[in-house]
């Protein structure tokens, strides 16, 4: 899977639409993650309005690159759940599908990240009016990347044990 070795966080963006079913096979790829006991907690929030754009870049202090993106997604999940501890890790499973599917595509995108840090997931509750039942758990600015940028080689092996 060559997007593992290619993926890479761009925060510079062209002036151009993302089209409907490149985001169609984002959100497809999302939703085929992983998750613990196939409770699929997430639910997306699909974002291309400007002005929506930036009251999201306020919501980081790393976030002023979504305002010149084509678009973002706004991963939520559900509070009601059979297993609630392994929420995170499932909403981990699925941005890294979203990011993986977006290198695939030709896009670029970076995590930006929400939870757990109460101020920020309220300040994404606020701008997308985020129903109490979910949670906000990151902003993905998404678009084509002005650049292209080779990813880092970040094997270290140092790093492995074998028994």
């Amino acid at each position: 899977m060559s997007a593992i070795f290619s993926r890479t966080s761009v925060r510079k963006y062209e002036n151009k639409e993302v089209e409907g079913e490149k985001i169609d096979a984002i959100l497809r790829a999302a939703m085929a993650a992983p998750s613990a006991a196939n409770q699929q907690p997430w639910e997306f929030y699909v974002v291309k309005k400007k002005e929506t754009m930036a009251a999201l870049a306020d919501c980081s202090p790393y976030g002023g690159c979504i305002k010149d993106a084509a678009m973002a997604i706004v991963p939520v999940y559900r509070k009601e759940m059979m297993m609630p501890e392994f929420a995170d890790i499932d909403m981990a499973a699925c941005t890294q599908n979203i990011l993986l599917e977006v290198t695939e595509l030709g896009l670029g995108a970076v995590w930006i990240g929400i939870a757990p840090l109460a101020d920020r997931m309220e300040n994404v509750r606020n701008v997308l009016k985020v129903p109490d039942h979910l949670t906000p758990y990151a902003i993905i600015p998404i678009g084509y990347p002005v650049a292209e940028a080779d990813q880092k080689d970040r094997f270290d092996v140092t790093r492995v044990h074998f028994e």
